[in-house]
């Protein structure tokens, strides 16, 4: 257990004087100072108790007997990263597995929200994830959600969360602050709970997140940051997102333009931190960098966040590593984007005395790395303690063991049968209906519209014009409930259907398919195993992640799930699907706070609007 700073500061003192020894000593580094923009060559490192006790030119005089010591060779010493807005359940494994997929790559700080599996099992699933957390080597401080349903009125979950239960959470050890407050209408609205929220989260003295999803930066923004939420994440342009997909434009190299840059400067100017996001899905940090690089913004308000990585991304691309590089070839000085890694964070959350630099009290996470642009990760401390060496984890991190009440959660009521996927139309030969529009790599959707075929009383998908059918099953209440409506997208050119129980925020099951039997097969499969992602071609399975605890996360290492994730993407295309990151954009389609369609359990939704329409037109 890592002892306050308050109580273990005379033994530091001590050692940074040479009468104590200190535990471990780093010398012959480049010392990478985030607080004065440099990079002090020569600079010698002692830790105790695991925190730093001094940094300076030669800490010969607090190496005993006792003292390890490490060589870093005229490599550069970097604060370890951190992350200041994520899940870990997009990773669909546990904290735990998240924490061993994201060490080795330099990631000892995290900042997460577990409003996911807190729609699920309510405030006893935020608890199992907080104390998960706390019995880790590296520091993952959690967000209390604010918002369970996230879409009040426009959605059932399988909890909720009242302003009481968010204030009595808000004294637990560890939490940090309010999740991203994604009810944005409630705060310029002063809606009761949101305020009360707020309020008490204010009063603890904590952060609240934000989550501004509107392209209003009208009076509606300017009240939202008078409401109190300190950072946003989300500054995404709709119309520009989809102009850009209209035009043709798509792929992660230049899909980036529907978050634009005055997003970023707009948060920034009202007082709150802009928090660039390179996640699976989410390619918004080289449009809105440009602040820095072209505007001139002052960069101390920037902060890089994933959001939402699954584990296939982190097993082989990286975590917070792989934004602070790809910052880097957007234009920003290495070392800018180091401060936009952590020190910025740190401040941000009220943690500077705590981490976010190389500096004596502060917690001793710490990475060696020999190159500041390409940023390997050679070797990586956490508390003074060596985690992972030349990209491997040398640390045991053990299996957290959840409970049985976080298991099969999947209660559909009943076996479901081609005919549930039905949608229905009295008369006529045709019909124009409204489908939900996937943007690659965007969290909006676009709102379009589309003449479909009926048969017989039933609309029929349109595989050449890309029109699947899209549904929601409840799954909570073990109500039966299914909701129909169409999407757009996909590309998919056989029969096939996926189905997934991770399908933010409410987390009923997904399916979209071009085969009602396939659809029904791949709801019944995943009712079967507790919860997961199924994908089914032809009555035949071609792959499956399962996800056991709340149909959210796997228990089996992050590698293994990245695996099962691989093959799901690799059996995605199989079926015509070309889109970048597609299982992303499947899960997201229920996420009824950014705009412009979504599906919920109780019809499909105007985000624009924030009311239930009609799929029908006419």
């Amino acid at each position: 257990m890592l002892q306050p700073w308050s109580e273990i500061a005379p033994r530091l003192v001590d050692v940074a004087m040479g009468r104590k020894q200190a535990d471990l000593v780093v010398r012959n580094g480049r010392w990478v100072n985030v607080y004065s923009g440099e990079i002090v060559p020569g600079t010698d490192v002692a830790i105790v108790a695991g925190r730093f006790a001094y940094v300076g030119p030669d800490a010969g005089h607090t190496i005993g007997e006792e003292t390890r010591i490490v060589d870093a060779a005229g490599r550069y010493l970097v604060p370890g990263l951190c992350d200041g807005h994520m899940h870990v359940e997009s990773g669909l494994v546990t904290v735990s597995e998240f924490a061993r997929a994201v060490i080795p790559h330099g990631t000892t700080t995290m900042f997460v929200d577990p409003h996911e599996i807190a729609n699920v099992l309510g405030m006893p699933g935020v608890k199992l994830m907080n104390d998960e957390a706390q019995s880790l080597p590296v520091n993952i401080f959690v967000q209390v959600p604010s918002c369970v349903p996230s879409a009040p009125g426009l959605e059932n979950a399988g909890a909720t969360l009242s302003a009481a239960d968010v204030r009595e959470a808000l004294a637990w050890p560890n939490i940090i602050g309010l999740g991203e407050m994604m009810n944005f209408p409630g705060v310029a609205g002063n809606d009761p709970k949101m305020v009360a929220e707020i309020a008490a989260t204010q009063a603890a003295g904590l952060t609240v997140g934000g989550h501004y999803a509107s392209p209003d930066l009208g009076r509606a923004f300017h009240a939202y940051a008078a409401g109190g939420p300190a950072d946003d994440h989300e500054g995404t342009t709709v119309d520009d997102a989809i102009a850009r997909v209209r035009q043709g434009a798509g792929g992660p190299a230049d899909d980036h333009e529907g978050t634009t840059v005055d997003d970023a400067i707009a948060r920034v100017r009202q007082g709150m931190r802009a928090m660039l996001r390179l996640g699976s899905a989410w390619f918004d940090v080289a449009a809105q960098v440009k602040a820095i690089t072209e505007r001139g913004i002052d960069p101390r308000n920037f902060v890089l966040c994933t959001d939402d990585s699954h584990s296939g991304t982190l097993v082989n691309d990286g975590h917070m590593n792989r934004v602070v590089r790809h910052a880097i070839a957007q234009g920003v000085k290495p070392i800018t984007a180091i401060q936009m890694a952590t020190l910025n964070t740190a401040q941000h959350f009220g943690l500077e005395r705590e981490l976010g630099s190389i500096a004596p009290g502060r917690r001793a996470d710490l990475i060696v790395t020999s190159d500041l642009t390409a940023l390997p990760i050679e070797m990586v401390f956490g508390r003074g303690r060596l985690l992972a060496e030349k990209g491997g984890l040398v640390a045991d991190i053990p299996a957290y063991d959840y409970p049985a009440s976080a298991k099969n959660t999947v209660k559909l009521g009943k076996r479901l049968a081609a005919t549930d996927f039905d949608f229905s139309a009295a008369g006529g030969s045709d019909v124009e209906v409204r489908v939900i529009g996937v943007v690659e790599n965007q969290a909006p959707t676009k709102a379009l519209q589309r003449r479909l075929p009926v048969e017989s009383g039933v609309v029929q998908m349109d595989r050449a014009g890309d029109v699947c059918q899209i549904a929601l099953v409840e799954r909570h209440r073990a109500t039966g409930g299914v909701v129909n409506a169409f999407v757009s997208g996909f590309g998919y050119d056989t029969d096939c259907a996926m189905a997934s129980t991770v399908a933010h925020d409410s987390h009923h099951m997904i399916i979209v398919g071009t085969n009602k039997a396939d659809m029904a097969q791949a709801a019944n499969r995943l009712q079967e195993i507790g919860g997961g992602i199924v994908l089914i071609a032809g009555g035949r399975e071609l792959a499956l992640v399962e996800l056991p605890i709340a149909g959210l996360m796997s228990d089996e290492r992050a590698e293994v799930v990245a695996e099962k994730a691989s093959r799901l993407v690799e059996a995605m295309r199989a079926c015509g699907c070309k889109l970048n990151n597609a299982y992303m954009q499947h899960s997201l389609l229920a996420l009824a706070v950014i705009p412009e369609l979504r599906i919920s359990d109780i019809g499909l939704i105007d985000v624009t609007r924030f009311e239930k329409t009609e799929v029908i037109l006419r």
